[in-house]
């Protein structure tokens, strides 16, 4: 096993970019209000969230406008979750007055101004957005980068998903979405107690998976590449099943059915809680 190491995740989300301006040049008028597996959004809907991301980050991490102060008191992650829902409901409801044509042209204008932006940035530099999902506080930029990446996927998997086109699912594009997610396994068992030395494995099944593991020392716990020869549990999920799981696409309920566990089960199906996306 070894340590798991930062990510680059740079190249996939020029890619991701690319694609997405195919993809959305191929829909036909009706493509366009078929619903999503993203809550109550239509595949207009999640075009125009991706828009919005990049205009975020384009004018508070690049330009430097002051970040937009919550209109509540935030005391934790669900007031977090909350203040952001709302941000994005805003921004949707307005952009119903943006033609797709117009979405398209937008988003081939920020999209790559965003990869030149995050280009631009120290990798091991301070994030200006922490990755909370995995318990971060802080974060570096390759990881807040990472997150990124792992949110343009998914939008354009949805998108994907609701107007029956192929998925973006080889192993160049997907396992880093999965490699990415993983980094919140140590956050989701953060109060589980074990003696130093106990370690719990993990594998994802399929072209883009892989093993991690966890592995208990100084009274938290590290993330590895690999298998533990002497994991007291090991969890084993399919790769469309685990970025769907990871992502609240499907219920626990569906998951746990395709979820195999070797040892102890309370430990390995703790998994089934893990969510890598705000909310």
């Amino acid at each position: 096993m070894k340590p798991v190491q930062p990510i680059n995740t740079l190249p996939i989300y020029t890619r991701l970019g690319s694609e997405l301006q195919t993809l959305l040049r191929s829909l036909d008028a009706d493509d366009w209000s078929r619903p999503t597996a993203c809550a109550l959004w239509s595949v207009k809907d999640i075009a125009a969230h991706l828009l919005d991301g990049d205009l975020r980050r384009l004018s508070f991490q690049r330009d430097g406008l002051p970040l937009l102060a919550p209109d509540r008191e935030i005391k934790g992650y669900g007031d977090l979750v909350g203040f952001l829902n709302q941000l994005n409901a805003d921004w949707v409801r307005a952009a119903q007055r943006i033609s797709p044509t117009l979405l398209i042209d937008l988003l081939g204008f920020t999209g790559p101004r965003v990869c030149e932006l995050f280009e631009s940035l120290d990798p091991e530099g301070p994030a200006l957005f922490s990755v909370a999902w995995a318990g971060d506080a802080s974060s570096l930029n390759w990881f807040d980068i990472a997150r990124e990446t792992t949110e343009k996927w998914l939008h354009q998997q949805q998108i994907r998903d609701a107007v029956g086109r192929p998925g973006l699912t080889s192993r160049q594009l997907l396992f880093p979405v999965l490699d990415t997610f993983m980094r919140a396994l140590p956050h989701v068992y953060r109060e589980t107690a074990a003696d130093d030395g106990a370690s719990l494995s993990f594998t994802i099944e399929g072209e883009a998976g892989g093993d991690w593991s966890l592995v208990r020392a100084d009274s938290s716990w590290g993330l590895f590449h690999g298998e533990s020869s002497e994991a007291v549990a090991h969890a084993t999920l399919d790769q469309d099943t685990a970025w769907r799981l990871f992502s609240k696409g499907i219920d626990v309920e569906t998951a746990k059915q395709k979820l195999r566990i070797v040892g102890d089960e309370s430990l390995g199906s703790m998994i089934l809680q893990m969510v890598a996306v705000m909310a």
